[in-house]
């Protein structure tokens, strides 16, 4: 997947609108009664920019940005002011905000991930994106430091000598991106008033690796 690992302009994502969309199949029979099907296993996010648009600094920014991308061509990062920490809004990232994974003393790769919910169906979101600098690795509750990340895969590696052993539990707490791609070659730009204009839709889709 063509992938730049750049960040689209923070001010103007800050004012954005996002969703999170999910694809179900709902059949209902004559008797009224229903069968459901879940057609995406993983929920995907998409975004309009344009409402982050306040001046024509920001919209020569965003086109530079999409020129640069080529379009719909190459995925880049978005900060989802909704969304990107692995702890409530909130909150402070801790070492112990998320559980990825539970030591054998033979594996040394875990996945970051995120979960959603506090039931039996919690969803877990695999996380592609973390931000550099952001990442932080406990073993049963102490802070570990002998690990790398990768921030193109959100894959933990714990180094030679320091695989957690059986049964000690992995948790991380991290900052992330969404991997998205604009969803259109074409932007239209409305300069409708002298000193300030706007792109009123610029809409961004989620990709996956």
């Amino acid at each position: 997947m063509p992938f730049d690992n750049v960040r689209f302009p923070t001010a103007i994502s800050r004012g954005s609108t996002g969703t999170a969309e999910r694809r179900t199949d709902v059949v209902t029979s004559a008797s009224g009664r229903e069968e459901r099907n879940a057609r995406w296993a993983n929920s995907k996010r998409s975004y309009n920019a344009g409402f982050g648009v306040k001046s024509l600094d920001d919209i020569q920014s965003v086109v530079a940005f999409f020129e640069e991308r080529r379009g719909r061509l190459y995925a880049f990062r978005w900060k989802d002011f909704a969304d990107f920490k692995s702890c409530v809004a909130t909150a402070t990232v801790a070492a112990t905000d998320q559980i990825i994974g539970t030591g054998d003393g033979a594996t040394a790769v875990f996945q970051l991930v995120k979960k959603y919910g506090t039931g039996a169906r919690n969803y877990v979101r695999v996380i592609n994106a973390p931000v550099a600098g952001t990442v932080r690795v406990a073993l049963n509750g102490l802070v570990a430091t002998q690990f790398t990340v990768n921030v193109l895969t959100g894959i933990v590696t714990f180094n030679a000598g320091s695989i957690p052993a059986n049964g000690v539990v992995i948790t991380a707490g991290f900052e992330f991106d969404v991997p998205v791609r604009f969803d259109t070659d074409a932007i239209t730009i409305n300069l409708a008033h002298f000193a300030g204009g706007e792109i009123p839709h610029i809409p961004l889709i989620e990709v996956r690796p």
